[in-house]
């Protein structure tokens, strides 16, 4: 077992629930992910991943419909032990479901990849292995995985040294090497008075793609309520976001 999918991580640090709204079964190795695909016959569709403690149903009905007006598909990605997903989360492992995830929803080219707050790890992990994505969006994003870790869990407690996790980690989770590599566009949201991940998360993203980035500081809201607070710039963010890579 990798130390990223240590026992504790996956109890502490994550927090499903279960849930019945997804339509399109997803297997993956020793689980099926319990996905939603909602098709209007747009060119580009936007892979979501949620962030923890939510399901695909928390994005249904509504979410597909404010991407619809964007003339997009949504995908909603699930996770291992969350909704209707069978298996248990696993930090590490999770990264090679975005495989079966990007198969799903019809390969890489016409993909605009979102990520929110947890789901920005497999956000940046598709675009690592898929450069060919059209775009990336990171909402409410991780720039430091490990030290969110840390908060819930010692390095004693992961059976280590910090050296020894440190070096686990950096081994999957350097964002800002993914970040460099990645040369399309990106577009970064995030709430000024985030209480959960501070801001300068989103700054050190921001810093580190390669490509072309636009960073959002949001003004109202935090963590949770980012979009409730400010959805209409949110969306018109999101929404320019799109018309511009359909642009290119």
């Amino acid at each position: 077992m990798h130390l990223c999918d240590h026992r504790l991580i996956s109890e502490r640090y994550f927090f499903p629930r279960p849930g019945t709204a997804a339509t399109l079964d997803v297997p993956v190795n020793g689980a099926v992910l319990a996905c939603a695909f909602h098709t209007a016959g747009h060119a580009q569709t936007l892979l979501h991943f949620h962030g923890n403690g939510e399901i695909v149903d928390d994005y249904l009905p509504g979410f597909p419909e404010f991407m619809e007006k964007m003339q997009l598909n949504t995908f909603l990605a699930e996770y291992r032990g969350y909704g209707g997903s069978t298996g248990t989360p696993k930090l590490a492992t999770m990264l090679d479901d975005v495989d079966a995830i990007i198969e799903a929803a019809g390969g890489p080219e016409n993909l605009i990849v979102f990520g929110r707050s947890i789901g920005s790890i497999y956000a940046i992990e598709t675009a690592r292995r898929y450069p060919q994505v059209a775009g990336l969006v990171l909402e409410s994003g991780i720039a430091n995985v490990l030290e969110r870790i840390l908060l819930r869990a010692t390095p004693s407690e992961l059976g280590g040294s910090l050296k020894d996790v440190q070096k686990a980690f950096a081994e999957h989770f350097d964002h800002e090497a993914k970040l460099r590599a990645f040369k399309k566009p990106t577009l970064i949201l995030h709430a000024e008075h985030d209480h959960l991940v501070d801001k300068r998360h989103a700054e050190q993203n921001a810093a580190s793609v390669g490509g072309p980035c636009k960073l959002v500081i949001l003004p109202r809201g935090d963590h949770n309520s980012i979009f409730f607070e400010n959805r209409e710039r949110y969306l018109k963010e999101l929404s320019d976001f799109a018309k511009e890579l359909r642009s290119h």
